[in-house]
């Protein structure tokens, strides 16, 4: 007979010893159910009105929002039906307060009929419960004598239910703890068989277990990679091979297994079983290393004692928690090749396999685009950076040594033919003028008085000497009448600017101006080397400039120069193009990009020949 069953038999017979018997199971419960059924009959037999009792406490069971109840305790005696007493229960509840009602539901009951009061379990403002008793009619002071009792009796029900709580959190915090131990120890090392030793040895310590193995998935079977407490081991080995067999039917079940299993079924740890026999094991519990969802291997406990709920749990915890930091490091020590055909296979599996809709969206896009580019053709043009230079440039020079007093224009400006640009100082000239005209007149006098005096020889040395002046005078008016640069054709300055040089010294036949026409350009092209060998002179193609971003120019091929400079770190050759119908607002000096048609090829070949010519030139170079 029950402990429970015993102190209902002897409220009827022994009211005394029943409530003795209810203290000694209340001081030294030896489950929480004869805890529940000894605090009730305790507190029945403190109250002299009572005639049954019910205890309702939430069911553990249910998850959902507002929960169940069940009888956790009756008295005096189980086997009576309580139903009666529901409504006061579900009104003290819903009201969250102590309530007393008549049997028949009114409130406040009447003097001469019995009552029924309730009372909730409130921990911390969330319902656990309530008691409901039966009283016998009596007066309203007793009535309120019980409430009171109730109330404080509850605290024992909240006392017991906060130390339940507490060892649930000291026994999660623990298991925290663990898993906490088992990734710093795991993680210590980079190596893989380094690591799971140490995890393996370290768990076999913390868990008390005889023997801890973990075995990692390899190409669908299970490879044991380490056993705790010994350095190595030979993978042929009879427990190896019964290790890995009890592992495999981990995965194959995708289970954790427990030997012996709970509800007494072998059936599904047919191998595990074979283990225990072999190796004299009284309980194993082998739980799946889960990585992204799926097992990537096994991690199997073995110990003489069998495994409690929570030790159940820790373990599966500890599959979860390793099974990421296992299949990082063991992805780390795969090769190259290894690591590539897993990506392939995955993408084989995301592409051809269920579900990844997008995924197979975008690998049909990705096909049908390039079998577009693979089947038709386009236009291929090279493309190249451009400036445009005018077809002629004409230099405007000093004439002579001397200085700028006078500067008209400047690179940009536009010029007409015989408009004057800049002018030098004249006046040493205008000086040296009038001195070789004061000298020819002196010698045309000698030459008159030599005529006169009829002598020969003077006349003809004067005659020499007027030829030596005239021939001077002239040259003087000659610079005179270049000191005044002036533009040789209707065109552009394209460089000079002697605004900042007035009055500085300037050397016969440097460069002062610089002037192209407004009708004729050339544009020159810096062709990469790599596109050279598909252009010919005649090629046409198309101009796009800076200045004039929303208008293509027209142009065609004329010359290839075999000259490269290096630019940017590439090799450009330099070639010249004539535009076919120049824009008024074209100007020399513009920067831009010019594309020359070469001929039709398919797309996926304009697209991807550089990239194949590179491959084929770091071929031929790796080649011996």
């Amino acid at each position: 007979m029950s402990s429970t069953a015993s102190i209902h038999s002897l409220v009827q017979s022994d009211p005394a010893r029943a409530e003795s018997v209810a203290w000694a199971q209340f001081t030294a419960p030896a489950t929480v159910t004869e805890f529940h059924a000894s605090w009730l009959s305790i507190l029945c037999a403190q109250m002299a009105q009572a005639r049954g009792a019910l205890l309702l406490l939430r069911d553990e069971a249910d998850s959902s929002a507002g929960g169940s109840y069940v009888a956790a305790a009756v008295w005096p005696d189980a086997s009576h039906p309580m139903q009666y007493l529901a409504p006061a229960a579900t009104r003290a509840l819903q009201e969250r307060r102590g309530v007393l009602v008549g049997a028949d539901g009114t409130e406040p009951p009447g003097r001469d009929q019995p009552v029924h009061m309730a009372y909730p379990i409130d921990i911390d403002g969330e319902l656990h419960g309530a008691v409901v008793v039966h009283l016998a009619p009596g007066a309203e002071a007793e009535l309120q004598r019980d409430l009171r009792l109730a109330h404080w009796g509850t605290a024992w029900l909240v006392d017991q239910f906060r130390q339940r709580h507490h060892a649930l959190e000291l026994e999660h915090m623990q298991r925290l703890g663990l898993l906490a131990e088992a990734l710093a120890t795991a993680v210590q090392d980079p190596g893989l068989g380094v690591s799971c030793v140490a995890t393996v040895n370290d768990l076999a310590q913390r868990l008390g277990c005889e023997r801890v193995s973990v075995g990692l998935d390899n190409d669908g079977e299970i490879r044991v990679q380490a056993l705790s407490n010994t350095a190595t081991f030979d993978a042929r080995s009879n427990l190896v091979r019964l290790l890995s067999d009890a592992m495999d039917e981990v995965l194959d079940l995708d289970t954790a297994l427990v030997h012996p299993p709970p509800d007494g079924d072998e059936l599904g740890a047919l191998a595990h079983a074979e283990l225990a026999r072999e190796t004299g094991s009284t309980a194993i519990c082998s739980v799946p290393l889960v990585d992204q969802g799926l097992a990537i291997g096994v991690l199997s406990f073995e110990r003489a004692q069998p495994f409690a709920p929570a030790t159940l749990e820790t373990c599966k915890a500890l599959g979860l928690a390793l099974g990421p930091v296992l299949a990082l490091k063991q992805a780390n020590e795969r090769s190259q090749w290894r690591r590539t055909a897993d990506h392939l296979r995955h993408a084989g599996v995301v592409m051809f396999g269920p579900g990844h809709p997008g995924a197979k969206l975008i690998g049909l896009v990705v096909v049908g685009l390039l079998l577009v580019l693979g089947l038709f053709n386009a236009d291929h043009r090279v493309s190249a950076r451009t400036v445009v230079e005018g077809a002629v440039q004409r230099a405007a020079v000093a004439p002579f040594n001397g200085y700028v007093i006078e500067s008209l224009v400047r690179a940009g400006d536009t010029v007409r033919q015989g408009q004057v640009l800049a002018r030098l100082d004249d006046r040493d000239l205008q000086l040296e003028q009038a001195r070789w005209a004061a000298e020819l007149q002196q010698l045309q006098g000698k030459q008159r008085q030599a005529m006169a005096a009829q002598d020969r020889t003077s006349m003809m040395l004067a005659g020499a000497q007027i030829e030596q002046a005239q021939a001077q005078l002239s040259l003087v008016e000659s610079r005179l009448a270049r000191a005044s640069l002036q533009a040789p054709f209707d065109g552009v300055v394209v460089t000079g600017d002697l605004h900042q040089l007035l009055g500085t010294p300037v050397d016969q036949g440097k460069v002062l101006f610089e002037i192209a026409p407004l009708d004729a350009y050339r544009v020159i092209l810096q062709v990469d080397e790599r596109d050279i060998s598909h252009l010919q002179p005649g090629q046409t193609g198309e101009l796009a400039l800076s200045g004039l971003p929303g208008q293509t120019l027209a142009f065609s091929v004329k010359q290839i120069t075999p000259v490269t400079t290096a630019e940017d770190g590439r090799n450009h050759f330099r070639v010249e193009a004539q535009v076919h119908q120049a824009s008024e607002r074209l100007r020399p000096g513009m920067e831009g990009v010019g594309k020359v048609r070469v001929g039709e090829r398919r797309l996926l070949w304009i697209w991807t020949h550089r990239f194949v010519d590179w491959l084929r030139l770091a071929f031929w170079n790796w080649l011996p």
